[in-house]
């Protein structure tokens, strides 16, 4: 249970870089004209806080105002990697060839998949002593050793099977999966950005098989070139009590286009995107230095209401850990959490309200995190864990930059949608009769409100109001 407070740290570390703070500097250099100033902090503020529909909106004002001033094209780069708009990205940073601006394009030209380029600029970073980049370190020897790769080159149409259970208080997303040929159990581990093999040594380029094997013609999908960091998963898979050969990152997530039914048991990988569902609500999602999962939350149906922002981590089995300042936002005093019951090292409380995409979420329990990073770029205010995507049925298409989410609840109630694929051999059954959201140990599982239909109140607890999020005076209404 210590694990799930621990974890946003130990996941995020990895995209975390060893250059310059963001914003350190600004200051230096022939003085700014006051209108781009003022864009960029605009931008700046809401990049801080993941809202990056508005940092992309003032970054572009004060690009068009200081083209040339490498702060601003460095927090557009920061925005457009964001987005996973790589070229954008890379664009921006031409002739800026400082360690902030090597770490961003790097990053972009290995998401794209140019490994030759990003191996040059991976290597250039580190070649500065200042520099310490764990993620650029493994992936500048995965993509000097990749000359003539295509990462993720896709096989086949898709691919599904079943998500077998690990314990029924554990809620974490496990699918079988080939690794080079062997049978195996993979994790869905959105708190990495890349795919991780048990093993030790060098990182390494495997090739994946989704689907049932042991049909002769049953569909499968086959992933070769992928790049792999080599970690020992042997602790992961006794705290699991499952034999977990591979964690299956985002990167390689974004090329899947995938579904996970938990409720229902089941997975489908595909070569192409998904057409919508027929009953779905759409959530934006960004991604911190391009890798790690980022979504936002309102904390109140008020449009002033603050937001706040939640990495995901689909290997926490709680459904919420918020940090002080997410705490604060929802108005809740930290003297009021409880210990958890059978683990008292931890602390637990009500959030008011939440709002994922056009699903309402009242009160809502989270545990507190402790130790939320300080050293990201964008301010964490917690972290979302598999029991709370287990409500839903979770779609990720455009890339990884959207996701769907469908109601369970509304296939066991017999309203039952469309398979998210129109193919007859890849139709998702509808879920059995279980809980909305399965309840980690000790804690009482979130219940779904259906969209623009209010919560009804609770005379007995009445949660202070939030403090309204503060905005820059040049911000728009």
């Amino acid at each position: 249970m210590l694990r799930a407070v621990t974890v946003l740290g130990v996941g995020l570390s990895l995209f975390a870089a060893g250059c310059t703070p963001l914003g350190a500097g600004e200051g230096e250099g022939p003085a700014w004209p006051p209108l781009s100033k003022k864009w960029y902090d605009r931008a700046l503020e809401s990049y801080r806080a993941a809202d990056i529909e508005d940092a992309e909106t003032s970054i572009d004002n004060a690009l068009r105002i200081t083209p040339e001033k490498e702060e601003v094209k460095l927090l557009g780069a920061r925005v457009a990697l964001a987005k996973l708009d790589y070229d954008r990205t890379v664009k921006l940073l031409n002739g800026v060839d400082s360690q902030d601006a090597r770490s961003i394009r790097g990053r972009a030209l290995w998401y794209s998949g140019n490994i030759d380029k990003a191996a040059d600029e991976l290597e250039a970073l580190l070649a500065d002593p200042n520099v310490r980049d764990e993620w650029a370190e493994n992936v500048a020897k995965l993509a000097r050793r990749g000359g003539g790769r295509s990462p993720f080159t896709l096989s086949g149409l898709l691919g599904y099977g079943e998500m077998p259970r690990i314990s029924a208080s554990n809620m974490s997303l496990v699918i079988p999966v080939e690794v080079n040929g062997e049978e195996a159990l993979g994790l869905v581990h959105t708190g990495y950005a890349e795919t991780v093999v048990d093993g030790a040594g060098d990182p390494t380029w495997i090739s994946l098989r989704f689907g049932d094997s042991r049909q002769p013609g049953a569909s499968h999908l086959e992933v070769k070139d992928v790049p792999a960091i080599t970690k020992d998963l042997s602790g992961l898979s006794r705290g699991l009590n499952a034999p977990i050969k591979v964690l299956l990152g985002v990167n390689l997530l974004r090329h899947l286009h995938p579904t996970f039914d938990f409720e229902g048991g089941q997975f489908v990988v595909r070569s192409f995107e998904p057409p919508p569902p027929p009953a779905a609500t759409t959530v934006h999602v960004n991604y911190v230095r391009g890798g790690g999962m980022v979504l936002r939350s309102a904390l109140g149906r008020d449009a002033k209401a603050p937001q706040v922002a939640l990495f995901v981590d689909t290997s926490m089995n709680f459904p919420f850990a918020f940090a002080d300042p997410g705490w604060k936002k929802a108005g809740v005093a930290l003297a009021s959490l409880q210990p958890v019951p059978g683990a008292p090292q931890l602390k637990a409380g009500v959030i008011p309200y939440m709002q994922i995409g056009a699903f309402e979420l009242p009160k809502v329990e989270a545990v507190h995190l402790e130790d939320a990073p300080k050293d990201l770029e964008i301010e964490i205010d917690g972290t979302i864990g598999a029991p709370l995507l287990a409500a839903f049925r979770v779609t990720l298409f455009d890339g990884g930059r959207s996701m769907w989410l469908e109601d369970t609840t509304q296939l066991r109630d017999g309203s039952h949608p469309a398979p998210p694929d129109e193919a007859p051999d890849t139709e998702l059954p509808a879920p059995g009769d279980v809980p909305v959201v399965p309840q980690a140990p000790g804690m009482k599982a979130p219940q779904l409100a259906p969209p623009d239909v209010a919560a009804p109140a609770d005379d007995d607890e009445k949660p202070s109001k939030p403090p309204g999020a503060a905005k820059p005076p040049a911000k728009k209404k």
